[in-house]
């Protein structure tokens, strides 16, 4: 058994474990003094769900392999139809809303014959 070609994968995990482990740790023990009504936080969570927005908003208007063959309307459907979902799905509500638009796009795909 050789290990010449699995060199790089595992510097790559080593190299990927260190780097996000070491935030991970630091998370847990800043994390505990943090109000959770602080200001920080609430930037923190603006900024997180920019950032979620903004990859949903590029998906959606630049999309790339099979969505790019889908039609802007029915991306836009997809999206509204899983908010729709969201919003009125009770318990369960952030699975049933990806699972929602999922389904909604992947029927519309077949539909068109994408």
């Amino acid at each position: 058994m050789s290990f010449d070609g699995l060199w790089p994968y595992l510097y790559i995990a080593i190299a990927g474990w260190l780097a996000t482990d070491l935030w991970r740790w630091a998370g847990v023990l800043v994390g505990n003094r943090i109000d959770e009504r602080s200001e920080i936080l609430n930037w923190v969570r603006a900024v997180a769900t920019a950032l979620v927005a903004a990859v949903i908003a590029k998906m959606i208007f630049f999309p790339t392999g099979t969505l790019e063959t889908s039609p802007l309307w029915l991306r836009l459907g997809a999206v509204i139809f899983g908010a729709l979902c969201f919003f009125f799905g009770g318990r369960f509500r952030q699975i049933l809303g990806i699972a929602a638009a999922i389904g909604f796009l992947a029927v519309g795909l077949a539909l068109l014959g994408a």
